[in-house]
């Protein structure tokens, strides 16, 4: 295989640049980043149909990665809760090394070739749930073996990688390969790499949850509670949503149903006026 985000940059004598210029070359590489997740739109398509069809039906999708992939993936685990009152663990992350040390950089977690499949079995995957690597090289140790491991217990595997004909895309059934090219500085994947990895992980987590029933139009009617920002945000959105004109009724009214979904379906339930 040929490894394209181990290419040479496209842009020399770094350290004789200044700010200006490199600011300059940085945007300029990074508008190409939404250019390469476009292309790979066909296979982004696939794998979503695939992890909606399995969340549907009762399964989960487990992001399994290391370095700034697998730490991304955490990330983006961590919002699902707030944002779409994801209750339990339908979508979550194994990490190289734990996500109880995320802050660190364990980059030699990654060529554990044993851990991966032990981390999966402690979370109980079966053949209900579909697991996505997560590798920028395509050949990352601890993702290959836990795939292989995966497919040999027949369990959907998926992947994103951001070079063409990688390993973890040959033990993927649904590989989806972002290629954002050489990197800004040579080598160093957190930067193209790991930005396309985060823009197809919000898409993978919004589409799903939207597939799920968790947005209402566009609003996040589903979002926890947690601060006056989210309440007051909710509150409107009830609001807009209902016949309920005065802010201080909305707020009670939603703290006591929890969430802009439930004090939707319970004023429909009760003849309310919903739009």
């Amino acid at each position: 295989m040929e490894k394209i985000t181990e290419q040479p940059s496209l842009y020399n004598d770094l350290e004789k640049k200044s700010v200006e210029e490199l600011t300059s070359g940085l945007i300029s590489e990074y508008k190409k980043i939404a250019l390469a997740v476009e292309a790979a739109k066909p296979q982004l398509d696939r794998l979503l149909n695939a992890v909606v069809e399995k969340v549907k039906a009762g399964g989960r999708m487990i992001y399994l990665g290391a370095g700034t992939g697998g730490r991304l993936s955490v990330l983006d685990v961590l919002e699902l809760p707030t944002t779409f009152g994801m209750e339990d663990d339908t979508i979550c992350a194994v990490l190289a090394g734990g996500i109880d040390k995320l802050i660190l950089a364990l980059e030699e977690k990654e060529d554990d070739t044993e851990e991966s499949w032990q981390m999966l079995t402690e979370k109980g995957v079966s053949s209900r749930d579909i697991v996505v690597g997560i590798s920028a090289s395509g050949t990352t140790p601890f993702v290959l073996s836990g795939l292989k491991n995966c497919r040999e217990n027949g369990i959907t595997t998926c992947c994103i990688v951001n070079n063409p004909g990688s390993p973890i895309a040959e033990v993927s059934d649904y590989p989806v390969e972002v290629i954002t090219g050489p990197e800004f500085v040579t080598g160093s994947t957190r930067m193209k790499a790991g930005t396309s990895q985060k823009m197809v992980f919000d898409m993978i987590s919004t589409t799903v949850w939207i597939q799920m029933g968790r947005v209402l139009d566009n609003r996040m009617v589903n979002v926890q509670l947690i601060n006056r920002k989210i309440t007051d945000r909710a509150v409107r959105i009830l609001m807009d949503k209902s016949d309920i004109r005065d802010y201080d009724q909305a707020h009670t009214f939603l703290l006591e149903q929890g969430s802009v979904a439930n004090a939707l379906k319970t004023l429909h339930q009760n003849g309310g006026i919903r739009k």
